[in-house]
């Protein structure tokens, strides 16, 4: 398991950091961990999870377009 800083979410998604924040607060994107202190960080696997899902919902998007 591995935790993502801000900066390295911002570079995995390509969203920037408000959008982060207000896809967190509408509970669309994954929450922060908090790690101690003011530090907080976030899980990798369910960034990459939350891409994965983008992905996929493209993908019946266009399978739906087509049919």
């Amino acid at each position: 398991m591995k935790f993502l800083r801000l900066n390295d979410v911002q570079a995995l998604t390509g969203l920037g950091r408000s959008t982060i924040y207000k896809y967190v607060k509408l509970g669309i994107f994954p929450d922060a961990v908090k790690l101690g202190g003011s530090i907080s960080a976030w899980v990798e696997s369910e960034v990459q999870a939350w891409m994965a899902e983008r992905i996929k919902e493209r993908d019946q998007q266009a399978i739906s377009a087509t049919e």
